[in-house]
């Protein structure tokens, strides 16, 4: 099972794996900010920088 987890980060810090979990993460993000009304936009961004710092790059 560590095996497939070091797969799944080594894909998150190439630069494939960067542009799809930034993807990812833009969607998910205006998911969000759609379910909101768009009144939360400066949270979502905030968590969204979050995650994208945790993940990949």
């Amino acid at each position: 099972m560590s095996d497939l987890s070091d797969k799944a980060k080594d894909f998150a810090n190439s630069d494939k794996g960067e542009k799809a979990t930034d993807a990812g993460l833009d969607k998910a993000a205006g998911a969000a900010d759609k379910a909101t009304g768009g009144g939360h936009g400066d949270q979502i961004d905030k968590a969204e920088q979050a995650a994208d710092g945790k993940i990949g790059n």
